[in-house]
């Protein structure tokens, strides 16, 4: 469960928390005590309300890049809550470590997201924004799914997720750059010289 969260929460923190609510609200799984509060009505609608607006937010090229941004501060600290509270209520030496751990597997995951839309924003087209927006909703689903009825097949999913995800984010964060590059030198082109008509 640890796990499941603090990965999920990188791509949508909200669906997680919705998710995972409802299903342990009606019995489909059991929560333990320290994520007991994410069965509450008002945390069920908190986290509904907001995933409509991710789930639409999300959808629009470059204003999905600043959501990610701004979620940067979010979702790494809620995954880290998150793993935290799977694996008690109380602070201890287990919690503390869950929620080191939580907290870095949700930034991989964010990092190697938010990377990802950034380069496929370059796209002029929205089509494969879409296509990756609605990927990552399914993935999460399925990341649940697999986590409740075959744990160990999530747990290798989830290691070979964090390998890909270690090997590509240099690559990402690369292309990123050399995007911004591109920008900063056409703006500079598009500007006229002091002293230009």
């Amino acid at each position: 469960m640890a796990s499941l969260l603090a990965w999920a929460s990188g791509l949508r923190l909200y669906l997680v928390v919705f998710a995972v609510g409802l299903a342990g609200t009606y019995g489909y799984i059991g929560l333990p005590a320290g994520l007991k509060v994410l069965q509450h009505p008002w945390v069920i609608g908190a986290a509904g309300f907001l995933l409509l607006m991710e789930f639409l937010v999300d959808k629009v090229p470059g204003v999905d890049s600043v959501w990610d941004a701004l979620h940067t501060f979010i979702r790494i600290p809620a995954g880290a809550l998150l793993a935290a509270g799977a694996t008690g209520d109380t602070l201890s030496a287990i919690t503390v470590a869950a929620g080191l751990l939580g907290g870095t597997i949700t930034a991989g995951t964010h990092f190697t997201k938010a990377g990802g839309r950034a380069i496929i924003n370059a796209s002029p087209e929205p089509y494969s924004n879409w296509a990756a927006s609605f990927t990552e909703d399914a993935a999460v689903l399925a990341g649940i799914w697999f986590a409740i009825q075959y744990p160990v097949v999530f747990l290798a999913a989830l290691a070979v997720f964090v390998a890909l995800a270690i090997w590509l984010l240099p690559k990402l964060w690369r292309g990123i750059g050399a995007i911004w590059r591109m920008l900063r030198t056409r703006t500079m082109i598009s500007r006229p010289l002091r002293g230009e008509p």
